[in-house]
């Protein structure tokens, strides 16, 4: 309480003031993206971590599902920066489809991958104008293995699609070695033990551990449904 005493009246004003100016850069980042996301067509997201290397498993899986997705006429969208976004890049800039990156300013970690198509690069400040052209732009939702960030996007994707904010699309998890526990622990604990999600909403979510298994799907799911735009 010593310290809010010494906090001055007009410190705290100013702060505000610049507040108010970050909405002009919150709406340019919000007007960027939605003219040039509007123009690429149906996409799918793949979200992991920036620390996996080349030379892992999860990378190449990743390139290679990115690969048989772009095939299928897919454009693929990625977090822009290193490892499994540089690998979901890679796969669609190699099999000739569209590659989306969305970068984040971080103070370590990220930078642009060099397979992001050059018109379909943004850059981004803040997390949450990012994630919404994540979810916006999207048809599916592929989730690699990854650290804090990847399960904060998987979470707020799957929350979304369980409160109906979108319309009900493919979310996928790739690699039961990885994921098996947390589904687990969501079923255990979450549904049986505390009963604060139910078996339908498990139901959203599917885990598979080849790329044949997750395009399967996807293909599968949009075989009657129409393709179309999330909200």
């Amino acid at each position: 309480m010593e310290y809010l005493k010494k906090v001055k009246l007009r410190d705290w004003t100013e702060s505000k003031a610049h507040s108010s100016w970050q909405i002009f850069k919150i709406m340019a980042e919000f007007v960027d993206g939605f003219e040039k996301l509007n123009k690429i067509g149906p996409c799918i997201s793949i979200f992991g971590s920036a620390r996996t290397k080349p030379d892992q498993k999860y990378y190449k899986l990743t390139v290679e599902i990115a690969q048989k997705l772009s095939q299928i006429g897919f454009g693929i969208i990625s977090g822009g920066g290193p490892g499994i976004m540089e690998a979901a890049n890679k796969g669609a800039f190699e099999a000739g489809g569209k590659s989306v990156g969305l970068n984040i300013f971080l103070p370590f970690e990220q930078h642009n991958n060099p397979y992001i198509d050059s018109d379909k690069s943004l850059n981004f400040d803040y997390f949450f104008t990012r994630k919404l052209m994540f979810t916006k732009y999207a048809q599916g939702f592929i989730m690699m293995p990854g650290g804090f960030g990847t399960m904060d996007e998987f979470f707020e994707i799957a929350t979304l699609v369980q409160t109906e904010k979108s319309i009900n699309l493919p979310l996928v998890c790739v690699g039961k070695e990885y994921w098996q526990g947390l589904f687990d622990w969501m079923k255990t604990t979450m549904m049986d033990g505390f009963a604060n999600i139910n078996p339908h909403d498990l139901d959203l979510i599917k885990i598979y551990d080849t790329a044949d298994e997750v395009v399967d799907y996807i293909n599968e799911f949009y075989t009657n449904k129409k393709i179309m735009p999330n909200f």
